[in-house]
């Protein structure tokens, strides 16, 4: 089923910005819902944050799923130094007395730079053309600058955590996520939501499929 899952997102990703990796659903878990969602994205950059936060709470509001964001929650002291296993356990046990049952947290947890050379849409069909066509081709390789470009990957993992009575603060599903050079953040932030909706609904987790499969436009 993950694999299935992780192939319908890279099919469905065309021209995005992001791309799923592996996609983990606890096997315990036929089906979950939440009414109360905490969502979380950690970055230093507060302006990213409020976009990412208000663009994902909105994704729960439009499917009557009541939602906050962090940056409403935490204040700047909060966040702004280290908190201890105390300090997260009051904070889990606030979220609960006050109805949430749920957490939704997302985190870069890494980044490489990679490097691919420009391409001509006419030298893509590399399985049928000669050596000569081949070489032809790609020899400016040897001797042109700018033939190859650079660009950064960065590695995000978003999870969901389940904050119910009675259970353990357990983990019920989690994406590796590949944000593949975002320099259109909106647009970066935009693919990402979509991605992980859809991640989401194909496992039954808080969204529900439409009867009649809406286009998912990632």
């Amino acid at each position: 089923m993950r694999k299935t899952i992780v192939f319908l997102a890279i099919l469905l990703a065309g021209c995005s910005s992001t791309s799923l990796v592996t996609n983990w659903k606890n096997p315990d878990i036929v089906i979950f819902d939440a009414n109360k969602v905490l969502v979380v994205g950690m970055t230093q950059n507060e302006e990213t944050r409020l976009k990412f936060e208000t663009q994902l709470q909105s994704e729960f509001t439009k499917r009557d799923i009541e939602a906050f964001r962090s940056i409403d929650l935490f204040d700047i002291e909060f966040t702004s130094s280290e908190k201890s296993e105390e300090e997260l356990s009051e904070v889990e046990q606030q979220l609960l007395d006050k109805g949430f049952d749920a957490i939704l947290f997302t985190k870069i947890i890494g980044s490489e730079n990679k490097k691919t050379f420009k391409r001509k849409v006419q030298d893509l069909d590399a399985y049928m053309i000669s050596f000569r066509d081949d070489y032809l081709s790609h020899q400016p390789i040897y001797y042109q600058e700018g033939y190859y470009k650079n660009y950064t990957v960065y590695h995000a993992e978003t999870s969901l955590y389940c904050i119910c009575v009675g259970k353990e603060r357990e983990l019920i599903w989690r994406g590796d996520i590949n944000i593949n050079d975002p320099g259109n953040v909106e647009k970066s932030i935009e693919d990402y939501i979509k991605l992980v909706v859809f991640a989401l609904r194909e496992q039954d987790i808080i969204f529900r499929k439409p009867l009649q499969d809406e286009s998912v436009g990632i």
